[in-house]
């Protein structure tokens, strides 16, 4: 059931997917244009910069979540990259050799999918959940947002 907070968090993750998938884009078409690297190595070496940032808007900003322990965020955190990264280089080079489209216009449509397909379920419920909240906690959250269900 969508209410006010998960609609706040889906924003705000979109708009930290969004700065951080545009440095991505940008060192990507760096690399290609400028350095002349191969457009599926670009893609690996701005996907792993452009979700530090990501990460860092993620973990202060739209999960709020500072309390938890860095490196084990981290580690999940760069676990849901490489599965991203290879999405975004494999859909990207499907799209730009299969239909024969500028890499520049397969990456932007492909990750579209990856960001809200993958991306963001795996941040929200497994690398920034929050620790178990308490029963009562837990049962509270459930009355309130199910009213029709009351304690007994």
């Amino acid at each position: 059931m969508l209410n006010k907070k998960s609609i706040s968090i889906f924003g705000k993750a979109q708009l930290s997917a969004f700065l951080g998938g545009i440095c991505d884009y940008l060192i990507m078409v760096m690399c290609v244009e400028w350095f002349h690297v191969y457009y599926v190595a670009s893609i690996w070496i701005s996907g792993f910069i452009g979700a530090l940032i990501n990460f860092t808007i993620n973990k202060y900003y739209t999960f709020n979540a500072s309390d938890e322990k860095l490196t084990n965020q981290l580690a999940k955190f760069y676990l849901v990259v490489i599965g991203s990264v290879a999405l975004k280089s494999m859909g990207t080079y499907m799209m730009t050799e299969g239909l024969a489209v500028d890499y520049k216009i397969s990456r932007i449509a492909v990750d579209l999918v990856v960001s809200l397909g993958y991306n963001f379920t795996l941040q929200r419920y497994w690398v920034f959940r929050k620790k178990q909240l308490e029963t009562s906690s837990v049962e509270e959250e459930v009355f309130t947002e199910y009213p029709e269900y009351t304690k007994a």
